[in-house]
Protein backbone atom coordinates (compact mmCIF):
# COMPACT_ATOMS: atom_id res chain seq x y z
CA UNK A 1 0.00 0.00 0.00
CA UNK A 2 1.34 3.15 -1.30
CA UNK A 3 1.74 6.21 1.52
CA UNK A 4 -1.29 7.85 -0.95
CA UNK A 5 -3.41 5.08 -0.47
CA UNK A 6 -3.10 5.19 3.16
CA UNK A 7 -3.93 8.40 3.78
CA UNK A 8 -7.28 7.89 2.34
CA UNK A 9 -10.60 6.87 3.69
CA UNK A 10 -12.11 4.31 1.68
CA UNK A 11 -15.27 4.33 3.59
CA UNK A 12 -16.15 7.61 2.65
CA UNK A 13 -13.77 8.45 -0.09
CA UNK A 14 -12.49 11.48 1.49
CA UNK A 15 -8.85 11.86 2.18
CA UNK A 16 -7.62 12.67 5.57
CA UNK A 17 -5.11 15.66 5.95
CA UNK A 18 -4.02 16.89 9.28
CA UNK A 19 -4.92 20.95 9.24
CA UNK A 20 -1.85 22.84 10.65
CA UNK A 21 -3.09 26.36 12.08
CA UNK A 22 -1.09 29.44 12.26
CA UNK A 23 -0.70 31.54 15.24
CA UNK A 24 -4.38 33.41 14.85
CA UNK A 25 -5.65 30.23 14.47
CA UNK A 26 -6.81 30.54 10.95
CA UNK A 27 -5.98 26.82 9.11
CA UNK A 28 -2.86 26.83 7.16
CA UNK A 29 -4.57 24.14 4.29
CA UNK A 30 -7.89 24.64 3.11
CA UNK A 31 -10.21 21.57 3.36
CA UNK A 32 -10.08 19.17 0.58
CA UNK A 33 -13.59 18.93 -1.50
CA UNK A 34 -15.34 15.89 -0.80
CA UNK A 35 -15.12 13.15 -3.13
CA UNK A 36 -15.65 9.56 -3.81
CA UNK A 37 -12.61 6.50 -3.69
CA UNK A 38 -10.59 7.32 -6.67
CA UNK A 39 -13.30 9.66 -7.69
CA UNK A 40 -16.28 7.29 -8.22
CA UNK A 41 -19.45 7.78 -7.93
CA UNK A 42 -20.89 6.14 -4.81
CA UNK A 43 -23.92 5.11 -6.80
CA UNK A 44 -24.51 3.88 -9.76
CA UNK A 45 -25.93 6.85 -12.03
CA UNK A 46 -29.76 5.89 -13.33
CA UNK A 47 -29.76 5.22 -16.48
CA UNK A 48 -33.51 6.02 -17.11
CA UNK A 49 -34.45 8.48 -19.63
CA UNK A 50 -35.49 11.97 -18.52
CA UNK A 51 -37.80 12.73 -21.27
CA UNK A 52 -39.56 8.89 -21.04
CA UNK A 53 -39.47 8.17 -17.29
CA UNK A 54 -39.80 11.87 -15.79
CA UNK A 55 -43.08 11.77 -18.25
CA UNK A 56 -44.32 8.81 -17.36
CA UNK A 57 -44.26 9.93 -13.94
CA UNK A 58 -46.38 12.94 -15.08
CA UNK A 59 -48.77 11.08 -17.97
CA UNK A 60 -49.43 8.61 -15.03
CA UNK A 61 -50.64 11.39 -12.50
CA UNK A 62 -52.67 13.26 -15.21
CA UNK A 63 -54.45 10.14 -15.94
CA UNK A 64 -54.88 8.84 -11.97
CA UNK A 65 -56.48 11.88 -11.29
CA UNK A 66 -58.49 12.36 -14.62
CA UNK A 67 -60.15 9.43 -13.90
CA UNK A 68 -61.24 10.34 -10.29
CA UNK A 69 -62.30 13.83 -11.84
CA UNK A 70 -64.24 12.04 -14.09
CA UNK A 71 -66.30 9.48 -11.52
CA UNK A 72 -67.25 13.37 -9.77
CA UNK A 73 -68.01 14.80 -12.47
CA UNK A 74 -70.62 11.78 -13.92
CA UNK A 75 -71.97 10.92 -10.03
CA UNK A 76 -73.11 14.94 -10.14
CA UNK A 77 -74.49 14.81 -13.47
CA UNK A 78 -71.82 17.39 -15.18
CA UNK A 79 -71.62 15.14 -18.68
CA UNK A 80 -69.10 17.64 -20.52
CA UNK A 81 -67.30 17.56 -17.38
CA UNK A 82 -66.72 13.82 -17.49
CA UNK A 83 -65.96 12.82 -21.04
CA UNK A 84 -63.23 15.17 -21.41
CA UNK A 85 -61.80 13.26 -18.22
CA UNK A 86 -62.54 10.00 -19.72
CA UNK A 87 -60.70 10.73 -22.68
CA UNK A 88 -57.68 12.00 -20.75
CA UNK A 89 -57.52 9.71 -18.76
CA UNK A 90 -57.34 7.15 -21.44
CA UNK A 91 -55.23 8.72 -23.82
CA UNK A 92 -52.89 9.80 -20.67
CA UNK A 93 -52.33 6.27 -19.26
CA UNK A 94 -51.54 5.55 -22.89
CA UNK A 95 -48.37 7.67 -23.89
CA UNK A 96 -47.88 7.02 -20.31
CA UNK A 97 -47.56 3.39 -21.15
CA UNK A 98 -45.87 4.05 -24.35
CA UNK A 99 -43.07 6.35 -22.31
CA UNK A 100 -42.19 3.60 -20.20
CA UNK A 101 -41.83 0.55 -23.14
CA UNK A 102 -39.86 2.96 -24.85
CA UNK A 103 -37.33 3.21 -22.40
CA UNK A 104 -37.62 -0.44 -21.02
CA UNK A 105 -36.74 -1.15 -24.98
CA UNK A 106 -38.86 -3.97 -25.79
CA UNK A 107 -42.92 -4.20 -25.07
CA UNK A 108 -42.02 -7.88 -23.54
CA UNK A 109 -40.35 -6.50 -21.13
CA UNK A 110 -43.21 -4.83 -19.25
CA UNK A 111 -44.74 -8.42 -20.01
CA UNK A 112 -42.18 -10.22 -17.68
CA UNK A 113 -42.88 -7.81 -14.73
CA UNK A 114 -46.63 -9.20 -15.22
CA UNK A 115 -45.21 -13.20 -14.73
CA UNK A 116 -44.99 -12.14 -10.74
CA UNK A 117 -46.83 -10.48 -8.55
CA UNK A 118 -43.91 -9.46 -5.61
CA UNK A 119 -45.65 -6.90 -2.95
CA UNK A 120 -42.56 -6.31 -1.61
CA UNK A 121 -41.53 -4.71 -5.21
CA UNK A 122 -42.99 -1.24 -6.08
CA UNK A 123 -42.05 -1.96 -9.57
CA UNK A 124 -43.94 -5.37 -9.47
CA UNK A 125 -46.89 -3.75 -7.81
CA UNK A 126 -47.05 -0.71 -9.95
CA UNK A 127 -46.65 -3.28 -13.21
CA UNK A 128 -49.89 -4.79 -12.03
CA UNK A 129 -51.37 -1.74 -11.10
CA UNK A 130 -51.34 -0.39 -14.34
CA UNK A 131 -52.30 -3.73 -16.00
CA UNK A 132 -55.54 -3.45 -14.57
CA UNK A 133 -55.99 0.06 -14.73
CA UNK A 134 -55.45 0.65 -18.42
CA UNK A 135 -57.91 -1.27 -19.63
CA UNK A 136 -60.78 0.41 -17.21
CA UNK A 137 -60.08 3.56 -18.86
CA UNK A 138 -60.19 2.55 -22.22
CA UNK A 139 -63.87 0.94 -21.70
CA UNK A 140 -64.69 4.24 -20.08
CA UNK A 141 -63.28 6.46 -23.29
CA UNK A 142 -64.64 3.85 -25.43
CA UNK A 143 -68.11 3.66 -24.14
CA UNK A 144 -68.26 7.69 -24.11
CA UNK A 145 -67.24 8.12 -27.63
CA UNK A 146 -69.70 5.58 -28.90
CA UNK A 147 -72.26 6.75 -26.83
CA UNK A 148 -73.36 2.93 -26.24
CA UNK A 149 -73.52 0.53 -23.42
CA UNK A 150 -73.75 3.39 -20.66
CA UNK A 151 -73.96 0.49 -17.91
CA UNK A 152 -70.54 -0.34 -18.85
CA UNK A 153 -68.74 2.54 -19.51
CA UNK A 154 -70.19 3.83 -15.71
CA UNK A 155 -68.78 0.95 -13.67
CA UNK A 156 -65.43 1.14 -15.71
CA UNK A 157 -65.28 5.17 -14.90
CA UNK A 158 -66.00 3.89 -10.78
CA UNK A 159 -63.56 1.17 -11.13
CA UNK A 160 -61.08 3.71 -13.16
CA UNK A 161 -61.59 5.75 -10.13
CA UNK A 162 -61.01 3.59 -7.04
CA UNK A 163 -57.48 2.60 -9.06
CA UNK A 164 -56.92 6.16 -9.71
CA UNK A 165 -54.91 7.78 -6.72
CA UNK A 166 -52.74 4.82 -6.58
CA UNK A 167 -51.91 5.24 -10.81
CA UNK A 168 -50.94 8.80 -9.66
CA UNK A 169 -49.09 8.31 -6.11
CA UNK A 170 -47.27 4.94 -6.77
CA UNK A 171 -44.47 6.16 -8.92
CA UNK A 172 -44.03 8.39 -5.91
CA UNK A 173 -42.97 5.05 -3.89
CA UNK A 174 -41.08 3.66 -6.60
CA UNK A 175 -38.62 6.35 -6.64
CA UNK A 176 -38.53 6.46 -2.89
CA UNK A 177 -37.73 2.62 -2.97
CA UNK A 178 -34.49 3.41 -4.82
CA UNK A 179 -31.26 4.33 -3.21
CA UNK A 180 -30.60 7.31 -4.70
CA UNK A 181 -30.86 10.19 -1.95
CA UNK A 182 -33.06 12.78 -2.96
CA UNK A 183 -35.87 10.39 -3.87
CA UNK A 184 -35.40 7.78 -1.20
CA UNK A 185 -35.06 10.77 1.58
CA UNK A 186 -38.21 12.27 0.47
CA UNK A 187 -40.41 8.94 0.91
CA UNK A 188 -42.72 10.21 3.37
CA UNK A 189 -44.09 13.69 1.84
CA UNK A 190 -43.27 12.95 -1.99
CA UNK A 191 -46.56 10.26 -2.51
CA UNK A 192 -48.54 13.87 -1.22
CA UNK A 193 -46.37 15.77 -3.72
CA UNK A 194 -47.68 13.54 -6.81
CA UNK A 195 -50.75 13.44 -5.37
CA UNK A 196 -51.16 17.02 -5.51
CA UNK A 197 -49.13 17.65 -8.59
CA UNK A 198 -51.57 15.14 -10.22
CA UNK A 199 -54.91 17.08 -9.11
CA UNK A 200 -53.61 19.86 -10.61
CA UNK A 201 -52.54 18.40 -13.86
CA UNK A 202 -55.78 16.84 -14.58
CA UNK A 203 -58.06 19.80 -13.50
CA UNK A 204 -55.97 21.77 -15.98
CA UNK A 205 -57.04 19.84 -18.55
CA UNK A 206 -60.74 19.70 -17.27
CA UNK A 207 -60.32 23.68 -17.09
CA UNK A 208 -58.93 23.26 -20.80
CA UNK A 209 -61.62 21.29 -22.51
CA UNK A 210 -64.89 21.50 -20.08
CA UNK A 211 -67.22 24.29 -20.34
CA UNK A 212 -66.51 26.49 -17.49
CA UNK A 213 -70.23 26.19 -16.46
CA UNK A 214 -69.59 22.59 -15.53
CA UNK A 215 -65.73 23.23 -14.62
CA UNK A 216 -66.82 24.20 -11.16
CA UNK A 217 -65.06 20.73 -9.47
CA UNK A 218 -61.73 20.95 -11.41
CA UNK A 219 -61.51 24.80 -10.27
CA UNK A 220 -61.79 23.26 -6.47
CA UNK A 221 -59.64 20.83 -7.14
CA UNK A 222 -56.84 22.62 -8.64
CA UNK A 223 -56.55 25.27 -5.45
CA UNK A 224 -57.11 21.79 -3.25
CA UNK A 225 -53.93 19.96 -5.30
CA UNK A 226 -51.97 23.14 -5.44
CA UNK A 227 -51.91 23.61 -1.47
CA UNK A 228 -51.58 19.89 -1.64
CA UNK A 229 -48.04 20.19 -3.69
CA UNK A 230 -46.41 23.14 -2.86
CA UNK A 231 -47.34 22.75 1.20
CA UNK A 232 -45.95 18.77 1.23
CA UNK A 233 -42.83 19.79 -1.23
CA UNK A 234 -41.65 22.46 1.01
CA UNK A 235 -41.94 19.91 3.94
CA UNK A 236 -40.53 17.28 2.14
CA UNK A 237 -37.24 19.77 1.68
CA UNK A 238 -37.04 21.53 5.21
CA UNK A 239 -36.85 17.17 6.45
CA UNK A 240 -34.75 16.12 4.06
CA UNK A 241 -31.20 18.08 5.12
CA UNK A 242 -28.69 18.34 2.64
CA UNK A 243 -30.44 15.33 0.58
CA UNK A 244 -32.84 18.64 -0.21
CA UNK A 245 -29.46 20.28 -1.73
CA UNK A 246 -29.57 18.98 -5.27
CA UNK A 247 -33.57 20.57 -5.26
CA UNK A 248 -31.94 23.64 -5.01
CA UNK A 249 -29.17 23.92 -7.43
CA UNK A 250 -28.52 23.81 -11.40
CA UNK A 251 -31.58 22.52 -13.49
CA UNK A 252 -33.99 21.01 -11.03
CA UNK A 253 -33.85 24.43 -9.25
CA UNK A 254 -35.31 26.56 -12.50
CA UNK A 255 -37.44 23.25 -13.09
CA UNK A 256 -38.85 23.54 -9.53
CA UNK A 257 -39.56 27.21 -9.08
CA UNK A 258 -41.13 27.40 -12.34
CA UNK A 259 -43.36 24.86 -10.92
CA UNK A 260 -44.39 26.61 -7.98
CA UNK A 261 -44.63 30.00 -9.70
CA UNK A 262 -47.12 28.27 -12.35
CA UNK A 263 -48.97 26.08 -10.26
CA UNK A 264 -49.89 28.86 -7.38
CA UNK A 265 -50.47 31.16 -10.41
CA UNK A 266 -52.87 28.22 -12.07
CA UNK A 267 -54.61 28.37 -9.14
CA UNK A 268 -54.50 31.65 -8.82
CA UNK A 269 -56.47 32.02 -12.03
CA UNK A 270 -58.66 28.97 -12.26
CA UNK A 271 -60.86 30.66 -9.17
CA UNK A 272 -62.29 33.49 -11.14
CA UNK A 273 -62.08 31.15 -14.69
CA UNK A 274 -65.85 30.44 -14.33
CA UNK A 275 -67.18 33.63 -15.48
CA UNK A 276 -64.06 34.19 -18.80
CA UNK A 277 -63.30 31.29 -20.92
CA UNK A 278 -59.67 33.32 -21.54
CA UNK A 279 -58.56 32.55 -17.73
CA UNK A 280 -60.06 29.14 -17.77
CA UNK A 281 -57.39 28.71 -20.54
CA UNK A 282 -54.88 30.40 -19.17
CA UNK A 283 -55.11 28.67 -15.62
CA UNK A 284 -54.99 25.47 -17.61
CA UNK A 285 -51.70 25.85 -19.41
CA UNK A 286 -50.42 27.06 -16.10
CA UNK A 287 -51.06 24.24 -14.52
CA UNK A 288 -50.24 21.66 -17.01
CA UNK A 289 -47.02 22.94 -17.18
CA UNK A 290 -46.18 23.59 -13.70
CA UNK A 291 -46.90 19.95 -12.89
CA UNK A 292 -44.66 18.43 -15.72
CA UNK A 293 -41.84 20.75 -14.63
CA UNK A 294 -42.41 19.33 -11.23
CA UNK A 295 -41.99 16.18 -12.24
CA UNK A 296 -39.12 16.95 -14.27
CA UNK A 297 -37.38 18.63 -11.66
CA UNK A 298 -37.86 16.03 -9.12
CA UNK A 299 -36.43 13.46 -11.78
CA UNK A 300 -33.08 15.45 -12.64
CA UNK A 301 -32.88 16.57 -9.05
CA UNK A 302 -32.41 12.99 -8.07
CA UNK A 303 -29.63 12.01 -10.44
CA UNK A 304 -27.53 14.65 -9.65
CA UNK A 305 -27.58 13.38 -5.91
CA UNK A 306 -26.74 9.81 -7.25
CA UNK A 307 -23.64 11.67 -8.95
CA UNK A 308 -22.22 13.30 -6.08
CA UNK A 309 -21.15 11.07 -3.42
CA UNK A 310 -21.41 12.97 -0.44
CA UNK A 311 -25.58 12.91 -0.64
CA UNK A 312 -24.43 8.97 0.02
CA UNK A 313 -22.20 9.02 2.72
CA UNK A 314 -22.31 12.08 4.63
CA UNK A 315 -25.72 11.26 5.72
CA UNK A 316 -24.48 7.35 6.45
CA UNK A 317 -22.26 9.03 8.87
CA UNK A 318 -24.20 11.40 10.69
CA UNK A 319 -27.17 8.07 11.12
CA UNK A 320 -24.44 5.83 12.66
CA UNK A 321 -22.93 8.88 14.77
CA UNK A 322 -26.71 8.96 16.27
CA UNK A 323 -26.96 5.02 16.71
CA UNK A 324 -23.21 5.57 18.42
CA UNK A 325 -25.27 8.07 20.65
Amino acid sequence: MTESDAGRDQGSGRRRHRRRRGRGGEPMVPDTEFSSYYGRPVLARPTWKALDIAGYLYLGGLAGASSLLAAGAQATGRPRLAGPAKLGAAGAISLSLAALVHDLGRPARFLNMLRVLKPTSAMSVGSWLLAGYAPLTFTAAATEVAGRHRLLGSAATAAAAVLGPAVATYTAVLLSDTAVPSWHEGYRELPFVFAGSAATAASGLALATAPTAQAGPARRLAVLGAALELGAFRTMKRRMGLAAEPFEQGRPRLLLGAAELLTAGGAALALPAGRDRRLALAAAAALLTGSAALRFGVFHAGVASAEDPKYTVVPQRERLTARGR
